[in-house]
This record gives C-alpha cells, sequence and structure tokens, in this order.
C-alpha cells in the first residue's frame, strides 16, 4: 500500500482544454455512477476519419477530435461501452470506428458500441494491436494469437500452428489491394518473425535469413504506389520494391534513429516517427523535425496519420498537427492527471489530493493544479502518501513535505532526523506526525523533535515499514512484516505465528468506528482485528477479490472499502460488493488508493488507469464544502514585516483556545516555538529575534484544529 487513508505536457490548445471542463460539467449533470479521469497524453493511435481525427491512448481511451471546430467527446471505459482505456488501434471504415484494446475489439457506429472478445467471438487473444478495413473485411493483429480475419458473421483465425504467419505476435498491417502484409514481433520490436504478405491463399515471409530485411522486429508498414516501407524496432526503415531493398538507418542517411513506430504517405513524401523526432523525406531530401528545432510535443513518435492538408503526430505528450508551416498541438487528456499512477489519496472539503509518479494533483471538482519539481517546492515526483492536517497536507515526496498552500517546508535525511526519504504512509496525531518509511522504520515529529524507531532500538520486527495507523485510544500501529502496536512504552508484535494475522506483509491498516483494526496483507487477503479476536477474509471465503490487499478507506456508514491487485470491493459487515474492470467503470484493477469524499464519493487511484470515482446513485461534486474547519482566529497580521529585531502576531479570537505558534528557518527547521492558552478577543504573540540571522522565516499558527501559515522577512 502507498496510502491507506481517506486520502504536463509541453504545449497544449485552449479549446481542448475548456473541452475537458466542459465534458465533466456534462458528466455531473447526468450524474453517472463511475467517472475515469485519465492522463491522456500518450497517443497510441490516430485515424483520419473525413472531418474528425480519432486518437487512441495510452489509459485515457479515445479521443474524437473535429477538425473544424477543435471540439473534443472523451469515450472511456467508465462513459462509453469502451472495453479498456488502453488503445492501440484505430481504423474508420464507413460509418464505424474499430478501436483494439488491451481488453477486445470494439466497433463504434457513433451511438452503439459492440465489443468483440475471447468470450463472445473467434479472438483468440483480447490484446489487440493492430487493425486493416479490407473491404467488408475486418483484419486484426493480436499481441499474441496471430491473425484474424473478421467479415462480420465468421472468423478466421491464422497463427504459426495452421498457417504461414512466421510470429503470433503481430505489431502492424497493411492492405495492397488484395494483399495483406503483416509485421511480427514485440511491443518493442526487438523480437520478431519478420515481415509476412499473404494474398487470402498464399504465404511469402521476408526476415534477416532469406531477404534484406534489416531486423525482424517490424513496427510498421506504409505503401505508396511501388514500394513497400518498412520500420523495424532496431534496425532503421528498409522500402522494398518487390525485387530489391534499400536499407536506412543512422549510419548511412540523416534518420536520428534506428527505432521507427510509425509511417505515413503523404503523395511523394513519406513521413517516418521515430524514438528521437519526426522525419519528412521527398526522395532526395530528409527533413528533421525534433522539440528543439519545431513546436513537435515530443520526440518520441507513437502514431501517424495524414489527411488532404495535414500530417498529424501522436506522441508520448500529446498530438499535434503540422501544415508544413504552422503546427497545433492537442491536449489529449480529459483531466489535469499529470500521471495514470496513482498511489495515494487525500481529501479536504471540496479538494482531491492525487498523488501519483508524476507529482501532486489538486481538483476542486472543476479545476486541476499540478505540482512537480519544476513549478514548486515538492522535492520529488513520486509522491506516495498524503495526509490532511488543517489546511496543510503533508505529503510522502523526497522525504516528508507539508505544503500551508502557499509555502512548502521538506524534511529529509540531509535536514531531519527523519531516517529515511521514501515515506509510504502518513499518520496525525494531535501535534505530533508520523511516517512509515521503506528502509527505516517508523518516525514522529512534534514540529521540533524527530524520534525514530527501528530493528535496533524497539521491537519493530523489520525496517519496511508500508503502512501507519493512529486508533481512537492513541496507539500507533504498523504494517510491517507483522503487524506492531506501540502504546507509547511497549511494543506488541502479531504475526503469523502467534496470532490469526493470515500473511506476516502488510500493505495496508485502517481503524474503523468501533476501534478495530483492518490489516490489508499481501497475499493473505485482509483480517480484522478487534484486540482479542481475529476475523480473516480471504478470496476463498469472501467477495474480497484478490489476497493482495493494495489500500483501505472507511466511510461514513462504516463500511470498508479495499482496494486489491484484483479489483475493488466495499464491505458493510454482512455483504460484499466487487468492482472490476469487467463489471465496472473502474480503469484498472490494480487499485493502490481508496478514499471516501463527504458527499459519499468513493475515490480509487489506480496503478496504471488513473483516478477513478463511484457513487452508486451518481456521482456527487458539492463545491459548497469549506476546504478545512472554520479557523477559532481571524484578523491576522504580521508587523512590522519585514522587521529588524523582533515581530508581533495579532489576531482575535473567536473563543478561549490553546495557541501554538512555531517559526521555521528557509530549512524548514523550527528555530522558535511558543504554546499557551489565550482568552476570545484581540490577542498578540512576539517574537524577539535579535539572536538570529536576517533572512526568510515561515511561521505556523495553530489554534485549535485550524491552522494559518505565512512568511516573514528579517532585514538589519
Amino acid at each position: 500500500m502507498f496510502n491507506s487513508k481517506s486520502t504536463a505536457m509541453k504545449k497544449f490548445n485552449f479549446l481542448s482544454l475548456i473541452c475537458a471542463i466542459a465534458c465533466w460539467s456534462i458528466s455531473i449533470a447526468q450524474n453517472p455512477e463511475w467517472i475515469n479521469f485519465t492522463n491522456g497524453q500518450d497517443a497510441y493511435a490516430l485515424s483520419d476519419d473525413g472531418n474528425e481525427i480519432w486518437i487512441g491512448t495510452s489509459q485515457g481511451g479515445v479521443v474524437k477530435l473535429n477538425k473544424t471546430t477543435e471540439e473534443m467527446v472523451f469515450y472511456n471505459h467508465a462513459n462509453s461501452g469502451l472495453p479498456h482505456n488502453d488503445v492501440y488501434a484505430l481504423a474508420a471504415g464507413g460509418s464505424n470506428i474499430w478501436i483494439g484494446t488491451w481488453d477486445g475489439l470494439a466497433k463504434f457506429d457513433g451511438s452503439n458500441w459492440t465489443v468483440y472478445n475471447t468470450s463472445n467471438s473467434g479472438l483468440t487473444d483480447d490484446y489487440i494491436t493492430s487493425i486493416a478495413i479490407d473491404g467488408n473485411n475486418i483484419w486484426i493483429g493480436t499481441g499474441s494469437g496471430g491473425l484474424a480475419m473478421f467479415d462480420g458473421i465468421n472468423w478466421i483465425i491464422y497463427n504459426i500452428s495452421n498457417s504461414d504467419l512466421p510470429d503470433n505476435r503481430i505489431s502492424c498491417l497493411a492492405i495492397d489491394d488484395n494483399v495483406i502484409w503483416i509485421g511480427t514481433g514485440n511491443y518493442w520490436g526487438n523480437q520478431g518473425g519478420g515481415l509476412a504478405k499473404f494474398d487470402g491463399s498464399n504465404w511469402t515471409v521476408y526476415n534477416t535469413s532469406n531477404s534484406g530485411l534489416p531486423q525482424d522486429g517490424v513496427l510498421s508498414i506504409a505503401i505508396d504506389d511501388s514500394n513497400i516501407w518498412i520500420g523495424t524496432g532496431e534496425g532503421g526503415l528498409a522500402k522494398f520494391d518487390g525485387t530489391n531493398w534499400i536499407v536506412y538507418n543512422t549510419d548511412n542517411s540523416n534518420l536520428p534513429d534506428n527505432h521507427i513506430r510509425a509511417l505515413a504517405i503523404d503523395g511523394d513524401n513519406i513521413w517516418i516517427g521515430t524514438g528521437d523526432g519526426l522525419i519528412k523525406v521527398d526522395g532526395t531530401n530528409w527533413i528533421i523535425y525534433n522539440i528543439s528545432n519545431s513546436n513537435l510535443p515530443d520526440n518520441h513518435i507513437r502514431a501517424l496519420a495524414t489527411d488532404d492538408s495535414h500530417i498529424w503526430i501522436g506522441t508520448w505528450d500529446g498530438i499535434a498537427k503540422f501544415d508544413g508551416s504552422n503546427w497545433t498541438g492537442y491536449n489529449t487528456s480529459n483531466s489535469g492527471l499529470p500521471s495514470n499512477q496513482v498511489v495515494a489519496l487525500a481529501i479536504d472539503g471540496i479538494n482531491r489530493w492525487i498523488g501519483t509518479f508524476g507529482g501532486l494533483a489538486k481538483f476542486d471538482g472543476i479545476n486541476w493544479t499540478v505540482y512537480d519539481e519544476l513549478n514548486s517546492g515538492l522535492p520529488d515526483n513520486d509522491v506516495y502518501a498524503l495526509e490532511i492536517e488543517g489546511s496543510n497536507i503533508w505529503i510522502g515526496s523526497g522525504g516528508l513535505t507539508m505544503f500551508d498552500g502557499t509555502y512548502w517546508i521538506v524534511y529529509n535525511t540531509l535536514n531531519s532526523g527523519i531516517p529515511d526519504n521514501i515515506v509510504r504512509d502518513i499518520a496525525i496525531d494531535g501535534n505530533t506526525i508520523w511516517c512509515s518509511t521503506y528502509y527505516g522504520g517508523v518516525a514522529n515529529f512534534d514540529g521540533i523533535n524527530w524520534t525514530v524507531y527501528d530493528t535496533l532500538n524497539s521491537g519493530l520486527p523489520d525496517n519496511e515499514c508500508l503502512a501507519i495507523a493512529i486508533d481512537s485510544d492513541d496507539n500507533t500501529w504498523i504494517g510491517s512484516w507483522g503487524l506492531v502496536k506501540f502504546d507509547g512504552a511497549n511494543w506488541t508484535i502479531y504475526n503469523t505465528s502467534n496470532s490469526g494475522l493470515p500473511y506476516n506483509r502488510i500493505y495496508a491498516l485502517a481503524i474503523d468506528g468501533s476501534n478495530n483494526i483492518w490489516i490489508g496483507t499481501n497475499g493473505g487477503g485482509l483480517a480484522r482485528f478487534d484486540g482479542t479476536n481475529w476475523t480473516v477474509y480471504n478470496a476463498s471465503n469472501s467477495g474480497l477479490p484478490h489476497n493482495a490487499v493494495l489500500s483501505l478507506a472507511i466511510d461514513g456508514s462504516n463500511n470498508i472499502w479495499i482496494g486489491t491487485w484484483g479489483g475493488a470491493a466495499m464491505f458493510d459487515g454482512l455483504s460484499w460488493t466487487a468492482y472490476t474492470t469487467s463489471n465496472s467503470g473502474l480503469p484498472d484493477n490494480w487499485v493502490y488508493a481508496v478514499s471516501v469524499d463527504g458527499d459519499d464519493n468513493t475515490w480509487f487511484g489506480t496503478w496504471m488507469g488513473g483516478l477513478a470515482v463511484y457513487q452508486e446513485d451518481g456521482v456527487i461534486v458539492n463545491t459548497e464544502h469549506p476546504p478545512y474547519e472554520v479557523p477559532q482566529f481571524e484578523d491576522i497580521e504580521v508587523s512590522p514585516n519585514p522587521f529588524t529585531a523582533s515581530t508581533a502576531l495579532s489576531y482575535k479570537l473567536k473563543q478561549s483556545e490553546k495557541v501554538s505558534l512555531s517559526i521555521y528557518n528557509h530549512l524548514g527547521q523550527i528555530v522558535y516555538q511558543e504554546e499557551e492558552q489565550q482568552p476570545q478577543g484581540k490577542q498578540q504573540l512576539i517574537w524577539n529575534a535579535e539572536r538570529y540571522p536576517e533572512g526568510v522565516y515561515y511561521y505556523r499558527l495553530k489554534v485549535g484544529d485550524a491552522v494559518a501559515n505565512g512568511k516573514m522577512v528579517k532585514v538589519r
């Protein structure tokens, strides 16, 4: 578990952003049960369909772009019949768009979806890599099940057992009159069976042993009036006229990279998509476009398509169109999510904080804000854990980081007592922050002092601690190799040898309203412990979809939500409901984070499928909620600021409260702290800073559960 709590594109088109927000607003108005938020910038496939261009994305579903209005429509696993959000192939034919996904083939006629997979059709593999249309026949290449032909009624399968197909891994297809050309190989193109030609009766195979093909892993094919162009995974580009072979690579041409993922023909021009830019060859001249000399959004080219006046380019970072002079870039995501690897969630009122492996995102129901290493004080784009404390959010990223909405304070192994920079979970106990780490055990921080517990100085069984939780009796529970309870003095270890714990490696912990501790294990399922009795739920004796439990959350009705390697589940104490990619709008079955908001929406962070939200009666986003409790103080003023010797923080208390002031230097180290009970009315705390050096300081004023933060500057 990365967190068990309720917890960029370089260029973009403004119209695309407006469309994304508009689509979200429409979805909310319709109150769907499931909504997917994804990063769809990685464009795998393109298909031109007259006035529309279809875009297949990695985990972002399918996007239909109107070329005239630039309006986008997003189709994903939650809002359509698309079987999976990973889209590898597209082909437009007649009134249909054919879509190849990780989990089957889909046909969409603009209104109706038809899905073909190994369960309901002649397909032998659900991973669809390529599609080509030949009259009424649809040719389908699969990842490991060979080649399929479908005429609308009948299926014919060609594989290495029943034909001369050289490899069951089909990477690309192209039609030339009544002949189909088949490129074989794995995803990266470093292995394969070469190139095959099939005329309906006879097979001809070209490989490195019997032809001029430079490499047997074939990734792309394009056909002009007299030549077959073949892009390989590592051998560059080949041209074959039926007799002669010419090979272009980085050694003998201007080709910048030998990995050729995409090819397209535009009159006399051949467009070549490589791992290091886009090339146009007119027969004589080579023109190279990359991020340094053009507005190409990324050098990794995934897909190409041409229309009457443009080349359309799909990259790792969105799509672009180019008319020979002007570039236009498009954001193909339906959200501001920076990465589809979502491993942590936290909710403060209207804001959903999302920890990804591409940075931290904040979503208020309408607007997205992304924080990363380049635009903020976030020390690392891998965000493993999140926890809310008043108006602050604590972040497991490059150590332990605190963000108050304005200022960032980072605690790491170089500037603090934290034992490890990989923080896997965070829990708050009053004024103390607890964090569990991957290599260093657990630590707590009271704003001044760090206390570290590891295998050398405590009862911890291992320094790998993936989960931490505080119960209502102020016991600290730690998920390590075994379950650990620490009451401030004594350590108690529960493991498979001395208790009902079903498996020793623990990923997730949660405390319910009855003070039961729920334990998610890596292979033994889910356990509940009330302090005396153990109850174990696994895939054999309950509705738990998988025995590897990655995340847990308790909702307001004391239901437990469980994220596993096999989907999600909800357990109300009697009945189980399982949610998977097969029976729901969940975009990915590896659920690494679960959180429930104040409107009873359940949010799921998945390993590769982005973010999903679910509510049985329809998702609600209520922007009326305050982001945190109304502060019990107001009219905060720091004066003088800047100051030379001392400064005063003045404020007004709505009632008698305990007030604590902490002041940090620019390294995030506490240099001053004061706490006192103060009566209702106007109050003041004075900081005498004569002995401190000049520079920038940050204050943290805590009144009850409310926190205010700000900056002060000392000058000479």
